[in-house]
């Protein structure tokens, strides 16, 4: 089967949700690729549209380490100059990746890399825009979000878990006790039992009371000043502080 062929193909079964089958002419597809590297624009073009619906492939998959390699693998074509129409479709998405694994630095490198007008564009800026809203902490602004592109979806729900947990460690350090009704709804879930199912699988120091009240603060077993024995301590200290004195 020919290059052209499989590259057509792969690009049907990417567009028609096919995951197994695309994964399959994926993978035929970059030893033909290796097979037959001559080093010219044409082959170069093709290799690049290849990756790039690896990538796709990747995130209709919900699979972040091979949506990782194809990235990897991708980056060479656009820093060589290879011409591409879904190149700002294909940074945006990894972006929204670095974005979700808190790769801020290489998030910032790669912004480096664009131009003006490919910062602009919708498929891009819309990652930029959410950066910039988690850095202030404003999530109701990053959740009201409007995907460009059903392909964010994935990202989103991913991104969605940061913000609870970053809501979550608001919440625990500024109050004491919370109805879980209130906390559902800063966090964003739809009902209570979805935040009892994040309580129990991310946060089971938090302690569920009278079945509607949520503890973040137990009361410390630390001993209170009054019964440190304060003058023992200050003897023992001067005392050591002569014995040093002698010593030097």
């Amino acid at each position: 089967m020919s290059l052209d062929s499989l590259l057509s193909e792969l690009k049907t079964l990417v567009e028609n949700g096919d995951v197994a089958q695309g994964k399959a002419v994926l993978s035929k597809l970059k030893i033909a690729i290796l097979e037959g590297a001559d080093g010219s624009p044409e082959t170069l073009q093709k290799s690049c549209s290849a990756l790039e619906l690896g990538v796709l492939l990747a995130v209709a998959d919900n699979d972040l380490d091979a949506f990782g390699r194809n990235m990897a693998q991708l980056q060479p074509y656009y820093m060589s100059g290879v011409a591409s129409t879904r190149k700002a479709h294909i940074m945006g998405l990894n972006l929204m990746h670095l974005l979700v694994e808190n790769r801020l630095s290489e998030f910032h490198s790669e912004l480096e890399l664009l131009s003006e007008k490919e910062a602009a564009d919708p498929l891009i800026s819309f990652p930029i825009g959410l950066e910039r809203k988690l850095m202030v902490g404003i999530y109701d602004e990053v959740l009201a979000g409007k995907i460009p592109n059903p392909s964010y979806q994935l990202f989103m729900e991913h991104l969605l878990q940061t913000v609870r947990d970053s809501i979550a460690d608001c919440i625990e350090v500024s109050y004491k006790t919370l109805k879980l009704k209130d906390a559902a709804e800063m966090m964003k879930f739809s009902n209570v039992a979805e935040l009892q199912d994040y309580i129990q699988n991310f946060r089971d120091d938090w302690i569920v009371e009278a079945g509607d009240l949520l503890t973040f603060q137990p009361p410390s077993t630390i001993p209170a000043a009054t019964d440190i024995p304060s003058m023992e301590y200050i003897k023992q200290s001067l005392t050591y502080a002569t014995e040093m004195e002698r010593i030097v």
